[in-house]
C-alpha cells in the first residue's frame, strides 16, 4: 500500500526546499506526493506581479513535480495577504482529505521569513485535528478514519523555541533532482533572491554553469542540515553510514495529529536499510 504525503509551503517553491529529496526518494519507492502552494506567489520579484508572476511560478513548480515524480497544486490566494480565516482551514482539510494522506508536512507556526508561511503553519496545525471529524464538510468530502501524522520541515529559529528533528532523511541519492528543481524555478533563485540579497553579480551566464552552481550551493546548504542533525543520522543509521551522509532533510513531529512511534517513523519513511 503506498504511503500518501502532502506538503504544505507558503509559496511556490517552499514545498520544493523543505521537503523536495524527500519526496523524490519517496516517488522512487511508489509512494504518492502531492505540494500544495497555499498562496500564487504573485508578489515574489522585483520587476513583474500580478497574474503573469503568478502563471510563471505556476509553471516552475510542475516542471519540478516532472523532476520528483510528485504532483503539484498552487491555490489562488495572494501572496502577502494570506489569513487564517474558516474558509482556508477548510479548504486545507479538503485537500488533505482528498489526498487520504498518512502524513501532512507543513512550515512551524512561527516560521518567518513571511507571515505568510507562519499562517500557512496555522491552518495546517488547526485542520490536524479537524480531517477527523465526520460532520465538517460531511457533504463534500468523507472524514479520514485515522488521524495523519503531522510534521514540521526544518527552519533554523530560536524563539520560542528551537526546531528539533526527528526525522533525518539523507539526500545524497537525489541531491541532483533537488538542484535541478531548484535550477527550474528560475525567478526566484536566479532573478528574486539574487536581487534581495546583493548577489546578482554572481549568478553565471550560461545554463550549464548555473546548474553547476546551484548544484554546488544545494549540497552546501543541505550539507548543513547533516551536519546540524549528525547525531540523529547516526542514531537511525549506525555510525558508519550515519556520518557519511552528505545532504540531508529534516522533519519534526507536530503536537497535533497521530503521534508515532520510531518503528511508525521507520515505516513512513522507508529509507533507513540498515537502521537502528
Amino acid at each position: 500500500m503506498p504511503i500518501r504525503v502532502i506538503v504544505f509551503g507558503a509559496h511556490p517553491d517552499d514545498c520544493e526546499l523543505d521537503a523536495g529529496g524527500t519526496a523524490a526518494r519517496w516517488a522512487k519507492l511508489g509512494h504518492k506526493v502531492k505540494f500544495v502552494a497555499t498562496t500564487n506567489g504573485d508578489i515574489g520579484h522585483h520587476q513583474m506581479a500580478g497574474g503573469i508572476l503568478a502563471r510563471r511560478r505556476i509553471a516552475e513548480v510542475k516542471k519540478c513535480a516532472e523532476i520528483l515524480g510528485i504532483e503539484t497544486e498552487v491555490l489562488d490566494n495572494h501572496d502577502g495577504e494570506l489569513l487564517p480565516t474558516l474558509e482556508n482551514r477548510k479548504t486545507l482539510v479538503k485537500l488533505i482529505r482528498e489526498w487520504k494522506a498518512d502524513i501532512v508536512i507543513a512550515p512551524r507556526t512561527k516560521r518567518l521569513p513571511t507571515r505568510t508561511t507562519a499562517i500557512t503553519g496555522v491552518l495546517v496545525q488547526d485542520a490536524a485535528f479537524m480531517v477527523i471529524v465526520p460532520q465538517l464538510l460531511a457533504r463534500i468530502v468523507p472524514s479520514l478514519r485515522k488521524n495523519p501524522v503531522f510534521l514540521y520541515s526544518e527552519d533554523g529559529f530560536k524563539k520560542p523555541n528551537p526546531f528539533e528533528a526527528d526525522v533525518v532523511v539523507p539526500i545524497d541519492d537525489v541531491i541532483d533532482k533537488k538542484a535541478a528543481c531548484i535550477d527550474a524555478l528560475e525567478s526566484q533563485f536566479y532573478e528574486w533572491n539574487p536581487w534581495l540579497s546583493g548577489y546578482e553579480s554572481e549568478i553565471p551566464k550560461g545554463k550549464a554553469e548555473r546548474m553547476a552552481w546551484t548544484l554546488d550551493r544545494t549540497a552546501k546548504r543541505y550539507g548543513a542540515t547533516a551536519e546540524r542533525f549528525r547525531p540523529k543520522l547516526v542514531e537511525w543509521l549506525g555510525q558508519e553510514k550515519g556520518r557519511a551522509v552528505r545532504a540531508a532533510e529534516a522533519f519534526e513531529v507536530c503536537e497535533y495529529g497521530s503521534q508515532p512511534s520510531k518503528e511508525e517513523l521507520k515505516r513512513l519513511f522507508p529509507f533507513f536499510e540498515g537502521a537502528k
